[in-house]
């Protein structure tokens, strides 16, 4: 079996998406979930910087482009499946729209476990 890098196949699903796992290259924090297509794929690789599709909006964004809390991409693996991706991130302020650094900052019972680290009336004016 080769070792040699090669492309790998995706398998976008029905609506041409992928869900993509956004986790701090240093900490290995889990940051946020969101979509990608296509596209969207193609443009954090070109650029660096981490685009997802809006499935409220419907259009591609690039983390950040707002806030400046953009997240410049290390690495995207793929799982086993082809069917999710995850973007080991270098992220600069918070991830998360709310204001938290990670979106996944409350238990499901409700507990907020994680830290604030900016104001979004600060923010999104």
């Amino acid at each position: 079996m080769s070792d040699a890098a090669h492309e790998v196949d995706l398998a976008f699903d029905e609506q041409e998406r992928l869900p993509a796992v956004a986790q701090a290259a240093d900490s290995g924090e889990v940051l946020m979930l969101a979509y990608v297509t296509e596209e969207a794929l193609a443009r954090t690789r070109e650029t660096g910087l981490a685009h997802y599709y809006s499935r409220s909006r419907g259009e591609l964004w690039q983390k950040g482009q707002s806030s400046g809390h953009v997240q410049r991409v290390e690495e995207v693996r793929v799982d086993c499946d082809g069917d999710a991706l995850l973007y080991l991130v270098d992220q600069e302020g918070g991830a998360c729209h709310t204001g938290f650094a990670s979106c996944f900052h409350r238990t499901v019972d409700g507990e907020v476990v994680g830290e604030r680290v900016f104001d979004p009336d600060d923010v999104y004016e």
